[in-house]
């Protein structure tokens, strides 16, 4: 039987980042991944990193290629009724976002966790979580064949919404806080050049658009669609072309269309589970919360948990002090809720959502107040940028 202090679920951003912030504080760990590098390397998410997220990059020692790579971005533009507003995030909170995908991020985080010779365990199966409500965890797993088991003193459940993690917590000690959104979006990744140096959220009568990148080369772009559509039914040309309409012409002039690397519908939802501890296993990122991508806060709230939990169980090996791990829920919870608030504003903002004209009405004038309210641009800016960390 192998033993370690923390054993984490899931090589993702989330999991590999723990597990580097608690490397460099001695604490051991085990990473445990379902996947292999490969097919979790090639998935196509975040983009927008908050700078609380890229200052735990460094601290975590993964942050240089982020660093020197990655896009600062000062401000974004919203466009809406053939004209735009941009709002200057350093202006209005002195604080700027860095354009970085989560492939490159999952690269030097895996990079780095192979650099310290430490150890993540892909292609493992049959993950399960035993006696989290103890002081004496347990992990079972199969790899390579052979079933084996983990003992640990914590368990970090940082394996996504449809993991285990979660799932081997009884039903009735959860509550759940959900809203599906009536629509998805359609997402185009091609080796273009952007069409502006910031990214574009524009709001348009026949749905939501949004222009985005990955580099200077590389561009991500989005449509808002129904569900029910296929990508069968978006060959690329119908897709630049969608797009080119729902973009002022200020914009559409300057797109550069090419074919797509990647293409994919995906629905948008929130959800919330509470608590997030449970005895000595704590939930982390998706495992906890999903938002939709309107405002960015997917990753970056993921790695606040990772930041709060990391500081809990470095203060409880330094110190043998659990104050801050018994804190973890309630302070991670008061980030998630706040930032499922505003994704959930934002989203509501630029989406096409009914064919009532009084609802339309009401967001046309919301968006004019923006444009005209340096104070409504404000707090946009403050939470788009990421809220302040609440320290003990």
């Amino acid at each position: 039987m192998r033993s370690t202090q923390v054993a984490i679920i899931g090589a993702g951003p989330a999991g590999l980042l723990l597990a580097q912030l608690l490397q460099r504080h001695g604490i051991d760990s085990l990473v445990l991944e379902r996947e292999t590098p490969e097919h979790v390397q090639g998935r196509i998410r975040a983009g927008l990193l908050e700078w609380s997220t890229v200052e735990l990059l460094e601290e975590a020692g993964v942050g240089a290629r982020a660093r020197r790579d990655g896009l600062v971005h000062d401000g974004f533009d919203v466009a809406f009724a053939d004209r735009h507003h941009r709002i200057d995030l350093k202006g209005l909170t002195g604080k700027s976002v860095l354009v970085y995908g989560q492939n490159e991020l999952q690269r030097d985080l895996v990079q780095a966790r192979s650099a310290t010779g430490e150890a993540v365990l892909w292609q493992v199966r049959d993950v399960a979580v035993h006696d989290f409500d103890t002081h004496a965890p347990r992990v079972s797993y199969t790899h390579a064949g052979s079933r084996h088991e983990l003992r640990c003193d914590f368990v970090a459940g940082c394996d996504g919404q449809h993991g285990v993690s979660r799932a081997d917590v009884p039903g009735e000690r959860l509550a759940r806080y959900e809203r599906a959104y009536p629509f998805g979006w359609l997402g185009l990744l091609a080796d273009v050049p952007p069409l502006n140096e910031e990214l574009v959220y524009a709001h348009h009568e026949r749905g939501f658009a949004l222009c985005s990148m990955r580099s200077r080369g590389r561009s991500r772009y989005y449509l808002q669609c129904p569900l029910e559509d296929q990508l069968q039914q978006w060959p690329d040309s119908r897709f630049f072309d969608e797009l080119r309409t729902r973009l002022p012409e200020r914009y559409a002039a300057r797109l550069v269309s090419g074919p797509a690397l990647e293409k994919s519908i995906v629905p948008l939802r929130s959800c919330v589970t509470e608590p997030m501890r449970f005895g000595q296993l704590f939930l982390v990122g998706d495992a906890a919360h999903i938002v939709p991508p309107t405002g960015a806060k997917g990753l970056n709230l993921a790695a606040a948990d990772v930041r709060l939990l990391a500081r809990g169980l470095i203060e409880f090996y330094r110190n043998r002090s659990p104050t801050l791990l018994g804190e973890y829920s309630a302070r991670a919870l008061s980030r998630v809720w706040k930032a499922t608030r505003f994704s959930w504003w934002f989203t509501t903002l630029l989406h096409r959502f009914s064919t009532d004209p009084f609802a339309q009405r009401l967001q046309s004038a919301e968006l004019e107040y923006l444009a005209r309210s340096v104070a409504a641009s404000r707090l946009l800016a403050e939470n788009y940028v990421g809220l302040s960390f609440d320290e003990p």
